[in-house]
């Protein structure tokens, strides 16, 4: 592949991930202007974010699957498209049910694009440096994006308005719409069928969750709809479990649970982002409300984690190879936990040198030593065939995670008011997620050197498949364990 040819293809598909990743935490600092804006309760506004999440994160898998069948660059395209319309709908909504259903149109376009986007790589990049060049760009776009997200958005909301955070979304989109056609090789379709019944239930299910925890915060655990959304969520998932072990295409193998390692891995990845989102939301809530930060002020507060969760993920790749994955895993979440409780003895008089800026730099530090061993644990190990649904419920469960997170979070602080004795009490319930991140990682019994997870390859492998081979197959051909010494 020439050069231009391939640096263009790598610009729009680190572009993609940027954009997925960054909505998920640009609305952060716009949110007070929003709520003042469109009127949002307390309650409601964190919907803005977790319409956006769950859409996401919920439909991730079969994201992934349709890319599988009706090719990655036409779904990625379409995703894209999506993403840019919803985007343009949502900075234009002068009601609250526009912008929601605008921040939901976002997700389900970002569940479309970035699978495919990741499968694209191998199709688009030869083996060796390039491909290793392309991976390590996307792997650092998602790990930083988030934090870029609450900058962006200051800037953004402090110098034209809220809704810039949406419009901006717009020009990027038409444009890899435009050359992704141009620089991107399609991959071959392939036969199968969609799990549109799993798809629907676990979406349904984390939806009326959510939604059930939201409405609790707001009304009261005694409330009839708060109490009917959880029971049908109840349901649903566990309709969604059986649907799994019976469907001849799932788009989630159950058997990928069956090993310890993964399974708290996958835990792990649910119940840390949880802490990471709530961090996000209350401190930006803090830093604005209490101490009057601008917005743009307020982004440019979460610099210091943006550098350190990029440092610290750097580090942790080198040294993986030395100490294996559960020592750093269990590392950075004890880090975190530690910020955590530091950032939960906040009070009204807290400055950000103080209070602030410790627990932020712990967080950034912590997050990257987790991340990139935890991701390395979850898809070392598994066969090619299985290797593309491992990641789509990697990603499904940091989103998912996050929603879930600032729905128990909301509801902690909202006991009463959402003052700053909420905000520290949802810092101590979000440090309680960290230290059970730590607690899973140490427990969590590591695979010996050589060995494989049993599986059974199943009907219709994915194209994400090829990633996590290359990553954990050496020239040699002999299956690294992802964990080495830990």
């Amino acid at each position: 592949m020439r050069v231009p040819r391939a640096s263009a293809a790598l610009a729009i598909i680190a572009a993609c991930q940027l954009m997925v990743v960054l909505d998920g935490t640009v609305v952060y600092v716009a949110l007070p202007k929003i709520q003042a804006d469109l009127g949002f309760s307390t309650a409601g506004l964190s919907w803005v974010v977790n319409a956006y999440t769950l859409a996401f994160g919920g439909l991730l898998l079969l994201g992934g699957r349709a890319g599988d069948i009706l090719g990655q660059r036409r779904v990625f395209v379409a995703g894209i498209a999506l993403f840019g319309l919803a985007s343009l709908v949502g900075g234009l909504a002068d009601e609250e049910w526009i912008l929601l259903v605008a921040r939901t149109a976002q997700g389900v376009g970002a569940a479309l694009a970035a699978p495919s986007a990741l499968a694209l790589i191998p199709a688009n990049f030869a083996e060796g440096p390039p491909r290793t060049r392309a991976i390590g760009v996307y792997t650092a776009v998602a790990a930083a994006g988030g934090a870029v997200g609450l900058i962006v958005g200051g800037l953004l909301s402090d110098w034209a308005s809220w809704r810039w955070v949406l419009f901006i979304n717009v020009p990027v989109a038409a444009a890899v719409v435009l050359a992704a056609p141009m620089a991107i090789r399609e991959t071959p379709r392939r036969p199968g069928h969609f799990d549109l019944a799993g798809a629907l239930t676990s979406t349904a299910g984390m939806t009326s969750l959510v939604y059930g925890l939201i409405r609790a915060s707001a009304d009261g655990w005694h409330d009839p709809l708060a109490l009917g959304a959880l029971g049908a969520a109840a349901l649903l998932l566990a309709g969604f479990v059986v649907r799994e072990a019976r469907a001849s295409q799932p788009i989630l193998p159950l058997r990928l649970l069956a090993d310890r390692t993964r399974a708290a891995g996958f835990a792990t990845m649910l119940v840390f982002p949880a802490a990471m989102f709530g961090m996000f939301f209350f401190l930006t809530g803090f830093l604005q409300q209490v101490h009057g930060y601008s917005a743009l002020r307020t982004g440019f507060a979460f610099l210091p984690l943006t550098l350190l969760v990029l440092a610290s993920s750097t580090l942790a790749a080198r040294l993986v190879p030395r100490f294996g994955t559960t020592p750093l895993a269990a590392t950075g979440a004890t880090v975190t936990t530690a910020g955590l409780v530091w950032v939960a003895q906040i009070s009204s008089q807290t400055g950000y040198a103080a209070g602030v800026l410790g627990p932020v730099l712990l967080f950034g530090l912590g997050a990257g030593l987790l991340f990139a061993p935890l991701t390395t644990a979850i898809l070392g190990g598994v066969a090619p065939a299985d290797s593309g649904a491992a990641a789509s419920l990697l990603n499904a469960m940091q989103q998912v995670g996050g929603a879930l997170g600032l729905a128990v979070l909301v509801t902690v602080a909202s006991t009463s008011t959402v003052d700053v004795d909420g905000m520290a009490r949802a810092f101590w319930v979000a440090a309680l997620f960290t230290a059970a991140a730590a607690v899973l990682s140490i427990v969590a019994r590591p695979r010996a050197v050589g060995t494989e997870v049993p599986t059974v390859r199943p009907a219709v492998p994915s194209a994400n498949a090829q990633i996590a081979s290359d990553v954990n197959t050496p020239p040699g051909g002999r299956t690294r364990s992802p964990l080495g010494k830990g």
